[in-house]
């Protein structure tokens, strides 16, 4: 992977939000399953992924059950919850605006000053 990008502050949550909206997976695999998303634009480090998990799991946006691997290994499998999936809603669409905005600020028209 060449030179990555740093995941925003703020984002990780979101991200590991939306990663296990869709499908029950393992920290790994969701970490996996994001930087693939990414293109490999983002590489995360799996202490932050674990911390967030847990941070999720306190505030109750994500539940976790133990299961069996594919590699028969026991791991803890995450899911999202109803109150996970309307604050994924939330910071999503506040995130979309953000870009959006500064976006446009980024591309606009430069005017020289009066």
């Amino acid at each position: 992977m060449g030179d990555t990008l740093p995941v925003v502050k703020g984002m990780l949550d979101a991200l590991v939000l939306r990663a296990a909206s869709r499908a029950s997976m393992h920290g790994f695999e969701i970490t996996e399953w994001i930087e693939e998303r990414s293109g490999g634009e983002l590489e995360l480090e799996e202490a932050a992924v674990y911390q967030a998990l847990y941070r999720l799991e306190a505030r109750g946006l994500i539940s976790a059950d133990w299961a069996v691997t594919p590699n028969n290994r026991r791991a803890r499998y995450y899911r999202i919850t109803r109150k996970g999936r309307d604050v994924l809603r939330t910071e999503t669409e506040s995130w979309l605006r953000s870009a959006q905005a500064v976006t446009a600020v980024l591309t606009g028209p430069v005017t020289e000053p009066r």
